[in-house]
């Protein structure tokens, strides 16, 4: 086995990515170029063994204030064909982290708790306790919904108030686009801003969803959806894809015409979107892991429980940690910055 950056070979290890039952857009280069533009720079490494990947990890690299270190970051990686490739993936980016000066290596494989060769290495990391809501850096509990069945019979498994709301929607006229021209994040935008303000979280600038536009979008690994009503957009969302899964990532809305029911129509084109692609899997990604109806995510988990969608629980966050003698300055800081940064965007 050997470690080696496939910068040179980005195609290769995407396939990899692609391919992995694990496998999330998170993890392929797309998302490392678009991460440039927030500071960030990428690094992806995987395992060879007989001219074949049998783990890789995209690793997203930032320096730190004041200290001249650097933290890595995998998000939804790292991933693995088999415990011995892991092991050997994770002593190389030990090794790797010496050069690149770096304190920490964030991890959040998209796991299910209970995951056999994960309980095998977790002992040499430090799980970071991200609570039920939204403190991880990506969500610990998600919801996913089979696609594999047929349209009518995905439908029939729906909540009857969700088949409703559906069917309401088209009656009333409630239309439901793919974005395809890149202006069209000007249409997003101002919704998204709307929806921040209605619920109280903070969201990224322009700039960034243009980002996501040129590196996922135009590689036909994202999409732009819009939901209209007589002239007038009443929701938009973006779905990612790769291999065999989709996974809802932002949704925004507007305060008018609510009643008509444009949220539940967008998510069934996004299903029917998935599925025209031979994706298996529907990910609604994050809700909260409390779910009593006095917490006020509750909703959330209602939303997508009536399409049918099924509570996962991954294995959470880790550290693995490169120097001791740094790591408590990163937990400090980690705090100031989710402070700044304001009510958790459960975004990417």
């Amino acid at each position: 086995m050997e470690l080696k950056d496939f910068t040179n070979n980005e195609k290769f290890f995407d396939s990899y990515v692609s391919s992995h039952p694990n496998g999330d857009v998170l993890q392929t280069t797309f998302w490392g170029h678009l991460k440039i533009g927030t500071d960030w720079k990428y690094l992806p490494l995987a395992v060879l063994e007989k001219g074949q990947i049998i783990a890789s990890a995209l690793i997203l690299i930032r320096k730190l204030p004041f200290i001249g270190k650097t933290i890595f970051y995998s998000p939804r990686g790292p991933l693995f064909s088999n415990i011995e490739s892991l092991h050997f993936l994770l002593s190389g980016v030990k090794k790797l982290a010496k050069k690149h000066k770096a304190i920490l290596w964030k991890m959040d494989p998209a796991l299910e708790t209970g995951h056999e060769d994960w309980q095998k290495i977790e002992n040499t990391l430090v799980k970071v306790d991200t609570g039920l809501d939204f403190l991880g850096v990506q969500p610990k509990f998600v919801m996913t919904l089979d696609i594999t069945p047929s349209l009518d019979t995905i439908m029939e498994n729906m909540k009857s108030k969700t088949r409703y709301n559906i069917r309401y929607a088209q009656r009333k006229g409630v239309t439901v686009s793919l974005a395809t021209k890149r202006n069209d994040i000007e249409k997003f935008y101002p919704l998204l801003l709307e929806t921040a303000k209605r619920d109280g979280f903070t969201v990224r600038s322009k700039e960034y969803f243009y980002g996501i536009w040129d590196c996922l979008v135009s590689n036909n690994i994202a999409q732009l959806f819009l939901a209209h009503h007589e002239g007038d957009l009443l929701s938009a969302t973006i779905a990612f894809r790769l291999g065999k899964r989709a996974w809802y990532v932002y949704g925004a809305s507007s305060n008018h015409k609510r009643n008509l029911q444009p949220n539940h129509a967008i998510q069934w084109e996004m299903i029917k979107w998935a599925k025209g692609f031979g994706c298996t899997v529907y990910d609604f990604r994050g809700i909260s892991g409390d779910l009593n109806p006095e917490n006020p995510l509750y909703g959330l988990y209602r939303f997508k429980d009536g399409f049918g969608a099924k509570v996962v629980e991954y294995v959470g966050e880790y550290d693995l940690v490169f120097s001791r003698a740094y790591y408590p300055f990163w937990t400090r800081l980690l705090p100031l910055y989710k402070n700044l940064r304001g009510k958790p965007r459960n975004d990417t």
